[in-house]
């Protein structure tokens, strides 16, 4: 049964590598990264590109974690008649809700990294907020952080290298936690089940 997924494009390659090693009859409609920007537009999109290929497959699933919708990409969701993978955003989905929930407490303060955040972060964080053009701005939009965490998942040295460039074009200390995929695997494996 092939299941047309609608995906976050920050997890898109990750689902792809997923789909490749255990085999899976997964189409990928990855949708533009960047709507982590504007999260209120994620679930007007998602629903839109639902529609759009609902027909091609037997079943659909949506590769998005709530990322900032509150509740607005649940809706659609429910509509469809789909599952998502669970989770606020994909750091519960790297790391888990749990040791998330931990590190925010012992510092609320922390900006998270992804390896596609470390990859694209002078597009998506420094060109997103002008910072390119205004470095200036960068301590009134990071004054309340404290520290960045990548959430590795294949952590390389070259990826290294840009996590700690991300980092201190942000003026802050680098910490790296090793994850993996954490609960992507599983996850996408439960978007497949009836």
């Amino acid at each position: 049964m092939n299941v047309g997924v609608v995906a976050c494009g920050a997890l898109a390659t990750h689902i792809a590598d997923i789909t490749a090693q255990e085999h899976l009859d997964i189409t990928i409609y990855p949708l533009p990264p960047l709507l982590h920007n504007r999260p209120e537009k994620i679930a007007g999109e998602v629903d839109a590109l639902l529609n759009e290929i609902k027909d091609k497959h037997e079943k659909c699933a949506v590769a998005y974690a709530d990322c900032g919708t509150y509740g607005a990409l649940d809706a659609v969701i429910a509509t469809h008649g789909v599952k998502r993978l669970g989770g606020n955003h994909c750091y519960d989905i790297f790391a888990g809700s749990k040791k998330i929930e931990a590190i925010m407490e012992s510092d609320a303060g922390t900006y998270f990294l992804t390896d596609f955040l470390v990859k694209s972060f002078h597009r998506s964080v420094m060109v997103e907020l002008g910072l390119d053009k205004r470095p200036e701005l960068r301590d009134d939009y990071f004054k309340n952080y404290s520290r960045v965490i990548w959430l590795a998942q294949q952590p390389n040295e070259e990826l290294a290298e840009l996590a700690q460039k991300a980092a201190t074009s942000i003026g802050l200390p680098l910490e790296i936690q090793e994850v993996g995929y954490g609960q992507l695997s599983a996850q996408v494996k439960e978007l497949l089940s009836n």
